[in-house]
Formats: structure tokens, sequence, C-alpha cells
């Protein structure tokens, strides 16, 4: 993800001079841990102004309105509780070559302001500070402590000090190219870098763009640098400079990322832009995080139940010497005649084929004695049977339902933020994570229920064929959306979703449904990578959930067995 550097902080401050002030503050919504919403009101329109210090994602620029969740974040309502009725009046960098944006607030325009934001976009040291007029923090996304950092603590009472300021070269229109091309050429590095370390202002991005621009290879160094590509390298340095400074830019996309020193007539509109480029970056990178986690939780539960019906197979198998035990108590108590105190070890002739049977003795015990001591093995073996076999199928069970979510998981899109939510709730609920996290929707009994956000297909006949993101999703739409007309479909004895064929009374199933019914179920499972997939599909009449079974595990009966190749109908998702 490109940084948010000088150049798109100099052209957002400027369209946002041009668009948002003077502007009243009618609403802060804080979205999550790193999203901050200003809802300001202009003479023309009403505008959502987004300010984010995530270390990846940082930036500020226009949005769309935030999503209606609550908001139960102390930042923002100390935010509003202080700035609430007031008017912004002023967007400004703090420094021109430094990447903190200074919002001023005031009763109305002309007056001075009574409050400060400053916005830090600095990569990982990014915050968002609200400061009074005397100076004084009053509240900061993130807090610094003098253990954390000797060199800018950040506490609220603590007097606002600006960020120390970067040790490179101020860049002038007026350097002269021999000037310049002496500062950039006192290491042997790439011209790229030289560009970065050597001036304020440049990013990677910025000396990137700079060096294509000029037409210049990205390996070229500067000691292999010719005239001509210093001349041509000057003029796009000149003209980065000059659109600064005239505030005329224009948001392009690259293959590294993004520029905005393009033509702004074959421009695209900057805030929108950036909205795109940053909201699906972010949500690609926060889903891959999110899922990441919920992955190793899963493996590691996977693995702990894997270890646990081991260890109870193994010491069942230990148990299925009771019957050997009695049989040997038996033997002994036949034949006592033939034991002699002293003995370790007795040969006595089995009943059945007459072939000798050691029957090991204690020598500090009787004949009766010992038959007794086998007596009472063979009882406690047979409880123990008794008793782990419902342990077995109980962690059986439970490492069947960890398989699903962990194939729902993996099977998911990387846009589906909200069936991700879903499946971290559920893990939550069943005790698998220790909280959930700030954000995660809550439902119980008197909650509104949301609409299915399943996948939904058309069969060849036009009907609907609907399938589970998750085990939510699977028991809603088995339990709750479908009907008796309905035929429900999932791959045989393969974690997977659940799949609805949507069917009115009376209607004409051909068999080209039920096999794109039947591919779905295939494609959706874990096994989506193979040639054919047995699937089974029956009425949902027939299907269950068995009591205090984990979510989205079902028995079913009357079922019909097809096999099925894993693929997507041709209209695709």
């Amino acid at each position: 993800m490109q940084p948010f550097d000088l150049t798109t902080v100099v052209a957002v401050c400027a369209d946002l001079r041009a668009s948002c002030v003077p502007a009243k503050l009618e609403r802060v919504h804080q979205r999550d841990r790193t999203h901050l919403f200003l809802s300001l009101r202009t003479a023309q329109q009403r505008l959502w102004l987004l300010i984010s210090w995530h270390p990846q994602a940082a930036r500020m620029h226009l949005s769309p309105p935030p999503p209606s969740i609550p908001d139960t974040f102390t930042f923002s309502q100390q935010i509003w509780h202080q700035v609430s009725g007031l008017a912004l009046t002023g967007i400004t960098q703090l420094d021109p070559w430094e990447r903190v944006v200074h919002l001023e607030f005031a009763p109305r325009p002309g007056v001075p302001p009574q409050w400060h934001l400053y916005v830090e976009l600095m990569g990982k040291y990014s915050n968002v500070l609200l400061v009074n007029r005397e100076g004084l923090i009053v509240t900061a996304a993130h807090q610094v402590s003098d253990r954390q950092s000797r060199v800018r603590p950040i506490q609220t009472g603590e007097s606002y000090v600006p960020p120390p300021p970067l040790v490179g070269a101020i860049p002038h229109r007026d350097e002269p190219l021999d000037r310049w091309r002496d500062r950039l050429t006192v290491l042997p590095q790439a011209l790229g870098t030289s560009l970065r370390q050597t001036y304020r202002g440049v990013s990677t991005s910025l000396a990137q763009d700079l060096v294509g621009r000029a037409a210049i290879p990205p390996w070229r160094t500067t000691t292999e640098t010719d005239e001509p590509e210093w001349r041509a390298l000057y003029t796009q340095w000149q003209r980065w400079l000059g659109i600064l400074a005239e505030e005329r830019f224009g948001f392009i996309l690259t293959e590294q990322g993004y520029s905005v020193l393009a033509d702004p007539e074959h421009a695209l509109p900057l805030h929108g832009a950036l909205d795109t480029y940053y909201g699906d970056r972010w949500q690609q990178q926060h889903f891959q995080q999110r899922q990441q986690q919920l992955h190793q939780v899963l493996q590691h539960q996977i693995k702990k139940q894997t270890v646990k019906i081991a260890d109870l197979k193994q010491r069942l198998v230990q148990s299925q010497g009771a019957d050997r035990y009695r049989s040997q108590a038996d033997l002994l108590m036949a034949h006592l005649s033939a034991w002699r105190g002293g003995m370790t070890e007795l040969y006595l002739p089995d009943f059945a084929t007459g072939v000798p049977v050691a029957i090991a003795l204690d020598p500090t015990q009787n004949g009766v004695q010992n038959a007794q001591r086998l007596y009472r093995k063979s009882q406690k073996l047979r409880r123990a049977v008794t008793a782990i076999r419902p342990l077995l199928e109980e962690a059986e069970a439970e490492r069947d339902y960890l398989e699903q979510v962990l194939t729902a998981l993996q099977l998911l899109e990387p846009d589906a933020l909200d069936s991700l939510a879903e499946i971290r709730q559920e893990l939550h609920q069943q005790g698998y994570l220790a909280a959930a996290e700030p954000g995660d929707r809550r439902r119980d009994k008197k909650s509104r229920e949301p609409a299915l956000n399943c996948h939904r297909f058309p069969s060849p006949s036009g009907f609907e064929i609907w399938v589970g993101r998750n085990n939510y999703q699977n028991d809603l739409l088995t339990h709750r959306y479908a009907t008796d007309y309905d035929l429900w479909f999932h791959a045989q004895e393969i974690p997977g979703s659940h799949v609805l064929l949507r069917l009115s009374a009376g209607a004409e199933v051909l068999p080209a449904d039920l096999a794109a019914a039947a591919e779905l179920a295939a494609y959706f499972s874990r096994a989506r990578h193979s040639d054919s997939v047995p699937v089974v599909y029956t009425r949902p009449q027939y299907v269950r959930r068995p009591k205090a079974a984990k979510p989205g595990m079902v028995l079913y009966s009357h079922e019909a067995l097809l096999w099925a190749r894993p693929q997507l109908p041709p209209q695709g998702a």
C-alpha cells in the first residue's frame, strides 16, 4: 500500500480548503481504533472527512458516510464534547515540508481559533491530537510516555510539541542543476534512493514517479546517469515543485500505486479515488490479518483435539483387554488346584482351544486373591471403555466442527469482512476466543436479524441457489429460510457450505438444476480442488440439528447421492 506522502497531503489540503472551509462541525464518529469521521456542513452540502492514523494506511480525505454502527470510543467523544457547535475555519500544514495537517475550529470565520486538531500522517508514527487555545494537549489517539520516547512524549495536559524536523535539504525551485546534481551524487546509489535521502518531502513512490517520468531505468545509479538523463530528471523535479507551488494536482492510478502529478484534465476525482484506493487495500489487509489470526486459532484448536483423540483411542485400545483378564480369572478359578505358593506365572489350557495361556500371578497372594485381582482389573477396564467412548465421540465432533469453521474461513473472499466478523463472533460465543473484537456485531434473541448475506447463483431453469458463507449463515439458510419445497445439498462427509436450491410449489426440477446445485456444494467445500466430489441432497425437513450441537452441524436422512465436479456456474459469482 502506497504511503500518504507529502505531495498527497498538499493536494488534499488544497482541495479541502476549497471545498470545506468554512464548514460547521455537525458530528464526530469513530468507526474503529484508527478511523475518525468528521461531518462538515458547508453552505452547499454536507461532507464527511475521514482521518485515519492506521500505521499502514494513515490518510485524510473526504469519504462516503461511515457505517451505522455504535461509536463507543472515548477519543471521538472527547473531541465532540470540546468542538461541538464550532466551525472548521482553517486547514493548513504545520510546516510546508512536514506531513502534519492543522485543522482550526472557531465559533465563526474571522475569529481566533479555540481548538486545534493536529493530524500527523507519518506512517507508524501517525497520530491525531486535540489541543486547546493555550497549546495544551486535551486528548490524543496515541499517548506516548517518557519511557516509550524520550525525544517526544505525548501526554494529556502537556504542551503540544511538533514532530522533530527532517534532516534533509529543503527543495527550492531556484536551485540550479549543478548544485542539485552535486547534492545527489555524494554517494553512489540508486537515483530514487538519493532523491529520498537528500531532500525533504520525497517519498519512495514520488522518487519512482519522477525517475519513471524522466524515462530513466529504476536501477540506474548516480554514477551511471549521463547528462541527458540528469537534465530529464531535473525537468521532472522542477515540474513537481511547480505543481506543489501552484496546487494543480491530478490523480491517476499507476502500476506501483498512484500519482497526483498527472494532468488535471485527464485525472480522476481526488477524494473519491483516494477513498477507493486506500479503502480497498485497507480492507484486503484488514481481512488478511483477521483471517490469519482466526486461522492460527483454529489450527491450534484442531491440533489440540487431534492429540486428545489420539490419546483417547490409545486408552481405548488398552481397555480392550477386559475380556482377556476375565478369561484368565475364570481359568484360574477353574484350576485352583494347580496353584502353588510363591508362583509368579501359571500356564493353564484355554477353555475353547486348549492352548496354554500364561497368567501372571502375585506371589504374595493366593489363587483366589489373584483371580479376584484379575476380575477387578477386567471391571475397571470395562468402566474405562464406557467412560472413554463418549469423550472420544465428543472430541471427534468438536474436531469436525472446527474443521468446518476452518473450511468456511478458507473459502471466504477478500471482501467478505461481514462474514469474517460472523465467524469471529461465532468462535467467541463458542469459547475459542477470549474476547470479541471491538465493532463485532452482537446478536441476541431480541435483536433484529440482519438479511442473509449468502452467495446467490441462478440455476439453468432460473431457480435461485443459496450458499452459506459460514456456520451462522448455514444455520439461517437451513433452519430458517428453507421451505418444504426446497432441496438441501452438502458435500458428503466433507466440511463445506450448506446449499439450498430454492423451489416453489409444484416446480419441476431438471437434472441440470440438481447438477448445478451439487457443483456449488462441491466447490464451496474442502474438496474444491478434487476432480469429482460426492454430494448428498434431501428435503430440508429431513435435516436436523442435534441437541447441543455446534453451529452448522446437522444430521440428515432420506438423502440421494450425486457426483459433481467443483465449479461455479458460467455466470460467475
